[in-house]
């Protein structure tokens, strides 16, 4: 493959990503463009990495690896200053019930309704159908018991939103709590004590 070659293919994945919403997975791209090798494809994909990582040539964007796929992405250097532009308000972040909600449903998956207020100590149906509003969760089922209920389990945005390629990549509950930043929160699910909702209707 001549330079101009793989310097096409690169801009053609480049320009793939950029109008692309959701991750692209690396054999769709291969296909199109008839690559045969991973390896080669590797190494045409380490230049469009590379392009954005040269500290001589600082960039916005950077190419990152989730959901078992390739998608651009803006540059943590400037989260917090497009947060300032775009002027992200706070309540835009998921109340501690539906981040209790959510991580039981991470790491418990997949799980019930009923088994989700069992864990809280609480009537968990308001953030779970807050979670299903924004697609951070999903249905995958129904439980084999009397009255069939249905069995969460967390979706692909959930893991375009934490940046994740796959579950086993999945953060401590720790982490999973500072990535949603509610740091004043008190840790999930700490041994010895029940996790209190401060809304009385699990809201």
């Amino acid at each position: 493959m001549t330079l101009e070659q793989v310097n096409s293919k690169l801009a053609f994945i480049e320009a793939l990503l950029f109008v692309s919403k959701d991750p692209v997975e690396p054999s769709r791209i291969m296909d199109f463009l008839e690559i045969k090798e991973i390896g080669e494809f590797e190494e045409i994909l380490k230049g469009l990495e590379n392009s954005y990582l040269d500290p001589q040539n600082k960039r916005g964007i950077t190419l990152k690896r989730c959901a078992n796929g390739l998608q651009l992405a803006t540059h943590p250097d400037f989260h917090d200053a497009l947060k300032d532009f775009f002027t992200v308000r706070h309540s835009s972040k998921l109340s501690l019930a539906s981040l209790e909600t959510l991580a039981i449903i991470a790491y418990r998956q997949p799980v019930t309704l009923a088994e989700i207020s069992d864990l809280r100590g609480v009537n968990s149906c308001t953030p779970v159908k807050n979670l299903l509003q924004k697609k951070l969760i999903k249905i995958t089922g129904r439980k084999k018991v009397p009255g069939l209920p249905a069995l969460y389990a967390t979706s692909k945005e959930f893991l375009i939103y934490f940046g994740l390629n796959d579950l086993a990549q999945l953060p401590s509950l720790e982490e999973l709590t500072e990535l949603f930043e509610e740091k004043e929160q008190p840790s999930l699910f700490q041994k010895g004590e029940s996790s209190v909702d401060p809304a009385p209707s699990g809201e």
